[in-house]
């Protein structure tokens, strides 16, 4: 038995695999919303054979399972859109619905690349009655940072041994660790009303103190590490301006390469929130919403996975498909395109080659994924693929331009062959997935989820 008959499985869902890409693009959901993306791919896994356990507290989150016994492997995916991304495939801004969703992230590739590798791997069992387990995981809410820390909160991942995941990039790169940890914290001050211009002086105003701490936190950039990020937004909670608000809410993120350097930060975050209400004679209430990890590396698993990129057969492009991704690229600052290509060391509009092997080191990493909770959980592989062109951000219209087409699609079915082949050496070289799970587990990190209901 060889690997090549993995590979040939994912290449016979082809169709499947685009036809999926695209009607999750035609049908963008956000983030808790994403009902008919959740369902659309749990009857197609049905259709397929596994059996489908959801969890009741979490609606469009599931898994589909197929097989019996060790290893039991979970490929992530995921599938929820953005707010305001709706986009024409045109290399200018044109919304196909006003205000709506959109695809600008990619996790209509992402989650179909994971299914379709889940599939092709079932079949691999199937066939050649191997011992395993292969989950599908559905994850919802990944662009809110919180899906996956409450699917681990849930023991939704429970008896995992790896999982495999990817992300839509611009390069084809594995990705050995990185990612910033993140956490979300709500800051409610409580003040008393007064009329602002008669009685202003019988007034304590919550917005008087969510500025105080805005310009307080503002002051701690200097002194927190230099790879770290605060945002913050602020809620007036209605009130008018000749009203003095007795309620005013902060909202606040921390990103930091470590869960521990966020966890220090929200601390002295939280002791300025603490003034602010002793300042302007107000309570403050402060509520964790979530936060999720930094992917934690394991460095035989990604080897593994990096083995498996230069063996699956790469995109090849139509001039057609060179052509859109060039003009998508001609509309953004020619210096991001530079900036974003170094690394690799080539011209090319779309990355054709596997970068080598450490090249993430030298890629800026200032992103967050839920995924990272899942390394704690399990050993977890980690890498991109290059279906956006050199200099194209997510989160963007250019993107969403783009994940729609076949360029996204012959990218999932890359990542598909990557993940399924990657899954084939687990299944049948036990001593390389004991030495992975190994260690893992000799790296003996506590973990616990970042949530509260």
């Amino acid at each position: 038995m060889s690997k090549q008959f993995v590979f040939d499985q994912v290449n016979q869902l082809e169709a499947l695999c685009a036809e999926t890409c695209r009607w999750l693009w035609d049908n963008p959901e956000v983030g808790g919303q994403e009902k008919q993306s959740a369902d659309h791919m749990r009857n197609i896994l049905s259709k397929e054979g596994f059996v489908i356990v959801n969890e009741e507290k979490m609606e469009h989150a599931f898994y589909a399972e197929y097989g019996s016994g060790k290893p039991i492997i979970a490929f992530l995916g995921e599938f929820d859109a953005l707010p305001g991304l709706s986009q024409k495939e045109i290399p200018e801004r044109e919304a196909l619905i006003e205000g709506g969703a959109g695809h600008g992230c990619g996790h209509n590739l992402l989650g179909t690349a994971s299914m379709t590798a889940a599939i092709a791997v079932k079949r691999l069992l199937e066939s050649k009655k191997l011992s395993g387990t292969v989950r599908f995981y559905g994850c919802p809410e990944e662009e809110l940072l919180s899906g996956k820390v409450k699917m681990a909160y849930y023991g939704m991942f429970k008896d995992c041994d790896i999982a495999l995941t990817w992300h839509p990039g611009t390069s084809n790169l594995v990705i050995d660790g990185g990612e910033l940890a993140c956490a979300y914290e709500k800051f409610y001050f409580s003040g008393v009303t007064s009329h602002a211009a008669f009685a202003p002086e019988l007034g304590r105003s919550a917005m008087d103190a969510v500025e105080l701490m805005n310009v307080g936190s503002n002051y701690l950039r200097e002194h927190v590490i230099s790879s770290a990020r605060i945002h913050y937004s602020s809620d007036n909670c209605g009130f008018p301006p000749n009203i003095v608000p007795s309620k005013a809410v902060a909202w606040y993120a921390v990103r930091a390469p470590h869960m521990a350097d966020v966890k220090s930060i929200l601390g002295r975050i939280e002791n300025i929130a603490k003034g602010a209400a002793l300042m302007t004679d107000t309570q403050v209430e402060m509520k964790i919403q979530h936060g999720c990890c930094e992917i934690r590396p394991n460095h035989k698993l990604s080897d593994l996975t990096w083995k498996n990129m230069f063996e699956a057969e790469r995109p090849v492009y139509t001039e057609e498909e060179k052509a859109y991704a060039k003009s998508i690229q001609y509309t953004v600052a020619s210096a991001a395109v530079e900036r974003d290509r170094a690394p690799f060391h080539t011209d090319e509009v779309l990355h054709s080659q596997v970068a080598a092997r450490d090249t993430w080191k030298e890629v800026t990493m200032t992103a967050s994924t839920d995924a990272g909770d899942v390394s704690y959980l399990m050993p977890m592989c980690f890498f991109t693929v290059a279906n956006l062109p050199f200099g194209v951000a997510p989160h963007t219209w250019q993107a969403t331009a783009l994940t729609g087409t076949s360029i996204g699609a012959k990218n999932a079915l890359y990542a598909a062959r990557i993940m399924a082949g990657t899954a084939y050496d687990l299944l049948t070289q036990p001593e390389t997935t004991e030495a992975i799970i190994k260690e893992f587990k000799d790296a003996d990190v506590d973990y616990s989820p970042m949530y509260h209901e």
